[in-house]
């Protein structure tokens, strides 16, 4: 319905103010490209001057009802002062936006400020959208851009005029998560929301880019038809493999290949080796127009370009040289193909030249509203039969599965496809993403996590493209469906790629704690990686820890064990059937385990040194693993004649003849088959946690926050050596964090002894007098402090002394807290992870020793209660050697806060409280420092959008 997308604002209900921005200097970080609800990417920026015959264009192209809704009146033409209004404004009182797809506006929104006796707090808003375009969500998406620029700008209410005949605009404003107050004046309705973001809207934010990024993978992976472009009748060239293995792998739609004009150089014509290739350079058109073009690829008939083609075509696959991949770019835009996979190497991962050529390349695929995966791709698969799609480069992919699986490196790919078939893992779906200019990780856990076809999630990970974001996506993803990720090093990747990943500088450490947030198993081979798999696709989850090993060598029994005690799980018994153990008995003692309330997983060795019947023992283990008075589902792995995989014989096999959930998986030694185990007990531990969500603490005031720090930012001088942003003071620091309800020990700054005696006297006795430059603060033989001063004499005293001896011209003077075990707590910027919180004890040799836990912002309360436990040195503040439990409660609370201020104002960078004294009375916070800055550009906060 066209009068969905539309709604009006009086354009002179207004007066013109001054205008404190240049007409074309606008900030640059509105800029975005989205994803619409059918997964296409429509490109957004603030309006023009030049922009004025685009928006006479998309007037006139607007239907007379869409017009009528959005003016209240035909409006046929737009008169020239309306013209140059809507495409002149302030970017602060007045604020347009316009979609933009293949360089043509397909929307526009826009808010003017009411009421201007003094700061203006409320503005009318108004969009209007293309009726080809409509129904692609992309009101909600201006309304969502809008009111972050608003925000910006100091306004926190939307306002806007709807004709009563046009209710479905009321219900856009309603479902985007706004909490409407209505009025209603004969033919309009006044419609009032508050722009701050609330719970409820951001759950309904995050719900749309859930269900747009899905539908986009689902545009990739499910495609009616696909063309090849750069298909070759060669056999060496890879084109002609693609199109191949299309073929091959009996795709259910059309396959058309493309191959325009032949180059005469026949480097030219290959993209390159593949994936990790180094791309050969640009031919001229001369040369491609050098041979003619043969009528057919592999018996079917080729097209000169795609554009020719004369049915839809949903994917493109793209084999061409890197340095013409722009020529089919329009192409693609004209046929309206929704993705491309390009092969081609000679991007990201060959140099700066190739980078940039990369940037440009996404920068073209989203204006033409596309989506890639690549470049530098080996492709892309889904086995569903209704599908069938084996677009890669891979000679071989395994059969048909519940497992799927992202990887980005495309050599790495062909390897672990190979593994996968010999493993007997079956995949529902395969992505590998090369240089992941556009398409990630992020991407594929969206659409894996309502595909009905996958159950289990495998990731081959270099970086994270956006820290935050996954951590939120895969904590819901993992209540469903296992994820399970190895997370690659600097050694495996290019020295030009790992120079620009934050792979490069992972620590290990943090990426455990923060992934088990997560609910992500993390392993460190790709060996681990399908042991895991192997048992998640094919066995129960454990409900417990409690596992039974049983088999024939007391030895491999007792290696099992021991790696088994040492990954968590309780090894209740142990039990040695001996050399010669016969089927019978074997079926006897699993049988046994499998009706035991009091055993949760069992681990059967079989390796046995003399000749016998396997196959015997095999139908024995299955005929115990299916026991009908089982005690429940449990899991059993086993070393069967230390198989890997799926041995014939433990294969529950499907209406396909491959095995199905049920097979009994196979691993090469004892400790591989209890490792596999107790990845599935801490997965199982995981999902039994409590879910709990992320909440605001009482007492916070984040909008004084969000305006003191805007105000300090703007006012940060201008200190190229310092970087972005601004270290807080003491005192400025102490103010933010009162805002979060967080109260900093009381002190003052004082350069005198009187003034410090005078300061004591004001804030009570006992005080401390501390240094305050870096270098004296937090020694371990305190003298850069003195404390228990009781009165002016020992403060002036302690002056003279801390002022001669640290040469500080400003020292603190602090009253005294009470005693208690110090504690810090600190939020920085990771390379991987992007905003950590961690926690530990204080002082240099807990900092010496890296004793400190990490977590991923935000903190849920289980989260905070989580990491205070995590340090190794934790046992000293619940009541070690005897000594009183601190307040556990009180330190769990100050870690949600601080959370809470670094989720809210993404400007705060960092965050160091320290010391910070725990004692059973509570905790109080003697010192803070905050540090602001520009918010990076990966933070997943604000206004949903693609990176």
């Amino acid at each position: 319905m066209p009068d969905a997308d539309a709604a009006s604002a009086d354009p002179g209900a207004v007066a013109e103010q001054p205008r404190p921005r240049d007409p074309w200097d606008y900030p640059r970080h509105w800029i975005a490209d989205v994803l619409a609800s059918d997964g296409g990417v429509v490109h957004l920026r603030p309006i023009v001057p030049d922009d004025a015959d685009r928006v006479v264009r998309f007037h006139s192209s607007l239907s007379e009802r869409t017009r009528y809704m959005r003016y209240f009146g035909p409006t046929p033409t737009l008169p020239p002062r309306e013209l140059a209004r809507m495409t002149t404004v302030d970017y602060q009182k007045r604020v347009a936006l316009v979609a933009v797809l293949g360089g043509d506006i397909i929307a526009i929104g826009l808010y003017e400020g009411l009421g201007f006796d003094g700061k203006p707090e409320s503005a009318e808003v108004a969009f209007v959208v293309a009726d080809d375009h409509q129904g692609r969500g992309l009101g909600p998406i201006l309304l969502e851009h809008l009111a972050g620029a608003a925000a910006e700008n100091g306004f926190t209410r939307f306002e806007a005029e709807v004709l009563s005949e046009n209710p479905n605009m009321v219900a856009v404003f309603r479902d985007a998560g706004y909490q409407l107050s209505r009025s209603f004046d004969g033919s309009t309705v006044h419609v009032e929301f508050l722009i701050d973001p609330t719970e409820a809207l951001m759950s309904v934010r995050n719900g749309r880019e859930r269900a747009s990024e899905a539908r986009s993978v689902a545009n990739l992976l499910r495609p009616s038809s696909v063309a090849v472009i750069g298909a070759s009748t060669d056999p060496k060239k890879v084109g002609n493999a693609l199109l191949a293995n299309i073929i091959a792998g009996g795709f259910t739609g059309p396959v058309f290949p493309v191959n325009g004009p032949a180059p005469t150089d026949d480097a030219a014509e290959d993209p390159g080796s593949g994936p990790g290739g180094s791309g050969p350079g640009r031919s001229s058109p001369a040369q491609r127009r050098g041979h003619p073009r043969p009528p057919s690829v592999r018996g079917i008939r080729a097209y000169r370009t795609v554009r020719d083609v004369p049915d839809p075509v949903d994917l493109a696959v793209v084999a061409v040289p890197a340095a013409i991949v722009d020529d089919v770019l329009d192409d693609c835009l004209v046929k309206g193909v929704r993705t491309l996979v390009v092969v081609s190497s000679g991007f990201g991962e060959s140099g700066e030249a190739g980078l940039e050529s990369e940037r440009r390349l996404l920068e073209q695929i989203r204006e033409h509203g596309m989506r890639l995966v690549g470049p530098n791709a080996l492709g892309v698969a889904n086995n569903s039969g209704s599908i069938a799609l084996n677009a890669t480069l891979a000679p071989r992919i395994p059969a048909a599965g519940r497992v799927g699986f992202f990887c980005q490196s495309g050599a790495l790919g062909i390897a672990i496809l190979d593994t996968a078939a010999r493993r007997q893992i079956g995949l529902s779906t395969f992505v590998s993403a090369g240089n992941r200019a556009d398409v990630s990780g992020n991407d594929l856990l969206q659409y894996w996590d309502t595909d009905t076809d996958t159950d289990v999630v495998l990731l081959y990970l270099e970086s994270f493209g956006n820290p935050r974001k996954f951590s939120r996506i895969a904590r819901r993803v993992s209540r469903s469906k296992p994820i399970v990720a190895v997370k690659a090093g600097k050694g495996a990747m290019t020295a030009a790629r790992a120079e620009r990943s934050s792979a490069a500088n992972l620590d290990d450490q943090i990426a455990q704690m923060v992934l088990d947030q997560a609910g992500v198993i993390q392993v460190h081979t790709i060996s681990e990686l399908f042991d895991c798999a192997t048992i998640f696709a094919y066995q129960p989850i454990p409900r417990g820890p409690r596992t039974r090993i049983i088999g024939n060598s007391s030895v491999l029994g007792s290696l099992a064990a021991d790696t088994a005690r040492s990954g968590g799980l309780e090894v209740t018994d142990t039990i040695d059937l001996g050399a010669g153990a016969t089927e019978d008995e074997f079926e006897t003692a699993v049988t046994a385990a499998m009706r035991d309330p009091e055993v949760d997983a069992v681990l059967v060795v079989f390796v046995p040194p003399v000749a016998v019947d396997a196959d015997w023992h095999a139908r024995a283990l299955m005929a115990a693993a299916t026991t009908p008075d089982a005690d429940g589902p449990k899991p059993i792995v086993t070393t069967f004649l230390a198989v890997e995989g799926i041995p014939p014989g433990l294969m529950k096999p499907g209406p396909n003849g491959l095995p199905q959930r049920g097979s009994i998986p196979s691993y090469g030694s004892p400790e591989r088959a209890a490792n596999a185990l107790a990845r599935s007990w801490q997965y199982a531990r995981w999902t039994q946690r409590p879910e709990s969500e992320v909440h605001r603490p009482d007492g916070t005031d984040p909008e004084a926050a969000r305006t003191f720090v805007r105000e300090v930012m703007a006012d940060a001088p201008d200190d190229p050596s310092a970087g972005p942003g601004r270290t807080l003071g003491p005192r400025e620091s102490a103010t933010l964090l009162r805002w979060y309800g967080i109260g900093v020990v009381p002190f003052e700054e004082v350069g005198t002894m009187h003034e410090a005696a005078a300061a004591a006297d004001r804030l009570g006795f006992p005080v401390a007098v501390k240094a305050t430059s870096e270098t004296w603060r937090g020694r371990l033989d305190r003298e850069g402090a003195r404390l228990d001063l009781p009165d002016a004499t020992a403060v002036i005293t302690a002056f003279s002394e801390l002022s001669g001896l640290t040469g500080d011209s400003v020292l603190h003077v602090q009253k005294m807290a009470p005693k208690g075990i110090g504690t810090t707590v600190r939020v920085r910027d990771d390379k991987s992870f992007g905003s950590l919180i961690s926690f530990g004890l204080s002082g240099r040799t807990f900092e010496l020793l890296g004793d400190h836990g990490y977590r991923a912002i935000p903190l849920s309360p289980l989260d905070a209660t989580e990491l205070l436990d995590e340090p190794r040195s934790a046992p000293l503040l619940t009541g070690y050697a005897g000594e009183p439990p601190v307040d556990r409660a009180a330190l769990t609370d100050l870690l949600t806060r601080i959370s809470t201020l670094v989720d809210d104002i993404p400007e705060v960078r960092e965050v160091h409280c320290d010391p910070i004294l725990a004692s059973p009375d509570g905790v109080a916070v003697l010192s803070a420092v905050i540090r602001v800055g520009p918010v990076p550009t990966r933070a997943d906060t604000g206004p949903r959008r693609l990176s």
